[in-house]
């Protein structure tokens, strides 16, 4: 019975990790797809992410899933700022997901050490 019991908890904690692995899978973005949606954020972020005016913050390189967070709390309130609430209002799910995709893939500032 001891065996048992060490076995179920080790399928359920696998169990749990596929289906997390599986659900990161579905928001996976289209960097092309992304691509073609950005022509909008170019005008204060740049066309590749890397913003020239310091008053808007460079995407470019920035982490998929931290941008994808950052356009899902601006849709929902949770992250305030009315020019982006603006920006994602008529934004889906699949359109956010692509466009982190696209940031993600550029590459970002260079800076000397």
């Amino acid at each position: 019975m001891t065996r048992t019991l060490r076995v179920a908890p080790l399928a359920g904690i696998c169990l749990a990790l596929g289906l997390l692995a599986g659900a990161g899978a579905s928001w996976a973005g289209d960097a092309a797809a992304g691509k073609e949606k950005a022509a909008v954020c170019g005008a204060c972020h740049g066309l590749d992410g890397n913003s020239q005016a310091p008053d808007f913050p460079r995407l470019a390189g920035q982490h998929e899933d931290y941008l994808l967070r950052a356009l899902i709390d601006y849709k929902s309130g949770q992250r305030k700022n009315p020019i982006m609430a603006g920006q994602v209002a008529n934004l889906e799910k699949k359109d956010m997901a692509d466009l982190a995709a696209w940031f993600a893939s550029q590459p970002g500032l260079v800076t000397k050490r």
